[in-house]
């Protein structure tokens, strides 16, 4: 009896991080097109290190992007001036705790809590949901779905190599078109990201991708 718990709860854990499976509410890893875009995703923050370095890079390649934006970290002049350069400002949860095994208030309360730190942080109300961790199972996209919002998870970047250009390499290898990929640039142990994301944004200029958010991304296919 033990051993077959500890198999369900293993694979329950398993199935809690899959990137394109979930048992409940619809959520997206990529979107089928055959048009040339990508849409790139930053996690966490915002945090002035971490805007600070992304915005003049997404600037200088003409690129948009999505920030799924952590509500209890919403910082109003950062969070302004991500709006202000055209990008796209998703839910990250409001506390990033692992959003599995919890009750139903638990789940709505992490998402309106955010959409209104974001709303009064000058964002239009969020559209988009990704999971802290990528962690999902039942209740949470029931109630990401009853928010009026889609889960957005990725299918490249999740696991970056300890040097920029090996990243930047990897994530180059995995994009094709309609790929979302998933980069954490907010935090100052997140150097590799940083350094990596222009080499990452010339490479995909250079193979003709255009890099537009993922609202945009879903709009030009079939996820």
């Amino acid at each position: 009896m033990v051993a077959a718990l500890l198999l369900i709860a293993g694979t329950l854990n398993e199935i809690s991080k899959a990137t394109c499976f979930s048992f409940t509410g619809r959520v997206v890893c990529r979107v089928e097109t055959a048009e040339p875009l990508v849409a790139l995703t930053f996690d966490d923050g915002p945090t002035t290190v971490g805007v600070e370095s992304v915005l003049p890079a997404l600037k200088r390649y003409n690129a948009k992007a999505t920030f799924f934006l952590v509500g209890a970290s919403t910082e109003i002049a950062l969070t302004r001036r991500i709006v202000a350069e055209g990008h796209e400002v998703g839910n990250h949860s409001f506390t990033h705790q692992r959003m599995v095994g919890h009750p139903k208030a638990f789940y709505d309360d992490e998402l309106r809590r955010t959409d209104a730190a974001l709303v009064s942080a000058g964002a239009p109300k969020p559209t988009l949901f990704r999971p802290p961790y990528g962690k999902k199972l039942f209740g949470l996209p029931i109630a990401v779905a009853r928010n009026g919002q889609t889960m957005v998870m990725w299918d490249s970047g999740d696991a970056p190599d300890r040097y920029p250009k090996a990243y930047a390499a990897e994530v180059l290898a995995d994009v094709r078109p309609g790929s979302i990929v998933l980069i954490h640039p907010m935090f100052r142990s997140r150097e590799t990201e940083r350094q990596a994301l222009p080499l990452i944004l010339e490479g995909l200029t250079r193979r003709g991708y255009r890099l537009v958010t993922v609202s945009e991304l879903l709009r030009a296919g079939r996820a």
